[in-house]
C-alpha cells in the first residue's frame, strides 16, 4: 500500500491581524499550505490505486483562536485543500482523510501558547497510533475526518 501523511506545520506567537508581520503570514501559508500542496503533488505522480493520504491538520482547521490568523487560515485551507483531493482522488481508489487532534503536547505550543497546560494534552503517540489504525482500515472503508480529542476535551 502507498500512503502519504502530511504532517509538517508550524505557528505563530499570538498577534492580532493588525500586529502580524507579513512575512510571518507567508512563512505559515507556505508552510502548512503550499507545503502540503506541494509535497502531495509529488506524491500523486507515484501513487496507485488503493493509496491513502493523511492530512494532520488541528482543531483550528474548524475552529478559530484570537491571535492565530495565519496558522487558522493555513489549517482552514488545508481542510478545504483535503476535501477536494478526496472527492478528485476518489474514482481513482486513494483515500484521503483529514486528521483533526485536539491539544498534543509537541513544541508547536512554544510559539503558539508558550504556558499551555501540556499535562491535560495527548501525547505525540497516540497521534501516530491513530494514524497507524487509519493506514489499516479496509480499503473499502471511507473515513474523511479523523477527529481525536485528549481525556478532559478541549484546552
Amino acid at each position: 500500500m502507498d500512503f502519504l501523511i502530511n504532517n509538517a506545520g508550524m505557528a505563530h506567537a499570538s498577534l492580532n491581524i493588525s500586529e502580524l508581520p507579513y512575512r510571518t503570514w507567508c512563512d505559515v501559508i507556505e508552510t502548512n499550505l503550499t507545503g502540503m500542496f506541494l509535497v502531495t503533488q509529488a506524491g500523486l505522480a507515484v501513487m496507485k490505486s488503493g493509496g491513502v493520504i493523511v492530512n494532520n491538520l488541528s482543531t483550528a482547521a474548524e475552529r478559530v483562536f484570537p491571535g492565530s490568523a495565519a496558522y487558522c487560515a493555513s489549517k482552514h485551507g488545508a481542510l478545504g485543500f483535503t476535501d477536494t483531493l478526496r472527492e478528485e482522488l476518489r474514482p481513482k481508489g486513494i483515500r484521503v482523510m483529514a486528521l483533526i487532534p485536539g491539544a498534543t503536547d509537541t513544541g508547536i505550543w512554544d510559539t503558539l501558547w508558550p504556558t499551555a497546560p501540556r499535562r491535560k494534552m495527548m501525547s505525540a503517540a497516540t497521534v501516530a497510533r491513530a494514524v497507524i489504525n487509519a493506514l489499516m482500515l479496509p480499503p473499502d472503508s471511507v473515513v474523511e475526518k479523523l477527529v481525536i480529542r485528549p481525556p478532559g476535551g478541549t484546552l
